[in-house]
């Protein structure tokens, strides 16, 4: 059966939303999970997934045109399969609504029809009362009104009401378009709000310490003596909030005619995404002067992007120019700088499945594990010295990294508290040692897992490491090759980092940071010399580990690479 894809509501704020970019056409087969389409909403562009399979039937929507929250855009079903049905459903919810909202004008224009003999008279009535309601409406008219109506913002993704903590103005009085009218108190905090418009207050709903749902009224802007009674009609009131937005700028205009001049330049009821709007701002570009390519000449993200403000940088230089060849003398000649103008560009890609879990891993690890952290400086000489004497005649090449998995292999051995783990109720402390080394990929980072490293020789160890290194590259690593671990280190000394702190990779208590191996001064014998230095950091986790524990191991673990000699032992 086919099945009807609505547009999204993808933020608690989003009203509607601006097909970007389709990436699928109608015959493509669709998978559940698969990206159907690139929607533009009040924050950001997103990727809208797929949650069943079958094949793209019809699209409803084209590219850069704007829709509402739950308005058809797309059908996906069997090859083949009749989706009218489908089409024909989704729009008969309209009619449905619609005669909804007229069954209680109905009821009281006639009674309900019985018998077919009462239908007559009760069409009879129904043929007047529209004609009557007809006449009525231009008296109502609520675009001639010069008065526009403020509604209760949403000033937060979760405020659902809003208590006024203070006014500002009291009615009757003149208030500017960038006036602060109130003091809001938000589930968050206490905001101020801006009216955004210029005029007489009118009218004030709410009173102080009162509350208000979001897209209430609570004050009236317009000129002195408008008769705001059909404003605060609520049963139109969504009519009216839609006609009052659509006309503001003239209102705007008859309220404020001294500040006409200032207005020309406000762009604020121009019609544009709320993405396009926040691009504009950011690149200090007026909306007046950019033309829409969307449906009604509304302005989009590309839009925006496109814009090249050259007229008015030419009529900047020129002017500036013309004042400093006015002010100038003979004797000095005016300097007129090029204009320059940047252009912020961004790429967007989707976020990869190892992304993803990376993400999830680190975030639940910094946030539910207390992190502290121990560094501590290693004299590095004579294990530079032993590793030159070993690679002499070692069958494979041993590396720094080589030397500090060992150390920690064997210090680990002497503080079973470190390579632990926190369970919630109880703590485990491994008598196996595991070690992963995280190993950076294209896609993000990989622990493979040393495991028994304590019974290893530094040979065997450099093997491994290496092993692990290509084939984590070559996306060739299982997932028994990186479970498993009990302890970790993440060395980034190869790229001259000095120090670093790293996050626990969990269910271990601790990781350690390796930094690059430094040529430094450093005191021996009283004297000055140079000397190699590296620095490790113990990231801890606090629930198993403490600030004692962490620095005795640090200790042992200094000791054997500063006397590489008992790793051998």
């Amino acid at each position: 059966m086919a099945e009807v894809i609505k547009m999204p509501k993808m933020s608690d704020t989003m009203t509607e939303g601006v097909l970007a970019k389709w990436h699928k056409k109608v015959g493509d087969k669709v998978k559940s999970g698969d990206v159907l389409a690139e929607i533009e909403t009040d924050k950001a562009t997103m990727d809208f997934e797929s949650y069943s399979d079958g094949t793209l039937l019809y699209i409803g929507v084209e590219e850069g045109k704007a829709v509402p929250v739950d308005t058809l855009i797309a059908v996906i079903g069997a090859p083949g399969e009749d989706y009218q049905a489908a089409l024909a459903a989704n729009n008969a919810e309209a009619p449905k609504a619609a005669a909804a909202e007229s069954s209680s004008s109905s009821e009281e224009t006639a009674p309900a029809a019985e018998t077919p003999a009462k239908a007559k008279p009760a069409k009879v009535t129904e043929d007047k009362k529209p004609a009557e309601a007809v006449e009525a409406k231009p008296k109502v008219d609520k675009a001639s009104i010069p008065a526009v109506v403020i509604r209760m913002p949403a000033l937060s993704d979760t405020m659902v009401e809003g208590v006024i903590n203070k006014w500002n103005f009291k009615v009757g009085d003149t208030v500017k378009s960038d006036d602060s009218l109130a003091d809001v108190e938000t589930d968050k905090a206490t905001m101020e709000l801006v009216g955004y418009e210029a005029g007489v207050l009118l009218y004030i709903g709410p009173k102080e310490g009162e509350a208000a749902k979001v897209n209430a009224i609570i004050a009236i802007i317009g000129k002195a003596g408008t008769d705001i009674t059909p404003l605060l009609d609520e049963s139109e009131a969504p009519a009216a909030a839609a006609v009052v937005e659509s006309s503001s700028s003239t209102s705007v205009e008859e309220a404020t005619a001294t500040d006409s001049a200032a207005s020309n330049e406000d762009d604020s009821r121009i019609k544009a995404s709320p993405l396009a709007r926040k691009i504009a701002k950011e690149k200090g570009i007026n909306l007046n002067d950019v033309k829409g390519s969307a449906e009604g000449g509304r302005i989009i993200k590309k839009d925006v992007e496109e814009y090249v403000p050259v007229a008015k940088q030419t009529a900047a230089v020129s002017s500036s120019s013309s004042k400093e060849a006015a002010t100038a003398t003979p004797s000095q000649p005016a300097v007129v700088l090029p204009a320059f103008t940047g252009e912020e560009k961004y790429t967007e890609k989707p976020v990869s499945q190892m992304r993803k879990v990376i993400a999830k891993r680190l975030s639940e690890s910094l946030f539910t594990a207390p992190h502290f952290y121990v560094t501590m400086s290693i004299d590095m000489d004579q294990a530079v010295a032993a590793r030159t004497r070993i690679n002499e005649v070692a069958p494979v090449k041993i590396s720094f990294n080589d030397f500090v998995l060992k150390a920690c292999a064997v210090a680990l051995k002497q503080h079973p508290a470190i390579n632990s783990s926190y369970l919630g109720d109880k703590i485990r402390y491994n008598e196996h040692i595991h070690i992963g080394v995280a190993v950076a990929v294209e896609d993000g980072l990989l622990v493979p897992v040393v495991r028994f490293a304590d019974g290893k020789s530094l040979s065997r160890i450099s093997a491994e490491v290496k092993d692990f290194a290509q084939r984590a590259k070559a996306k060739k690593l299982q997932p028994s090759d990186w479970e498993g671990s009990t302890f970790t280190i993440s060395n980034l000394g190869m790229f001259g980092v000095e120090e670093f702190t790293a996050i626990i990779n969990t269910p271990d208590a601790c990781i350690l940071a390796v930094s690059g191996i430094q040529q430094v001064p450093v005191v021996k014998n009283g004297a000055v010399v140079p000397g190699n230095v590296m620095k490790v950091t113990l990231s801890c986790d606090h629930r198993v580990v403490d600030g004692a524990t962490g620095a005795a191991f640090l200790q042992t673990l200094k000791s054997l690479l500063e006397e590489p000699v008992r790793l051998l032992i």
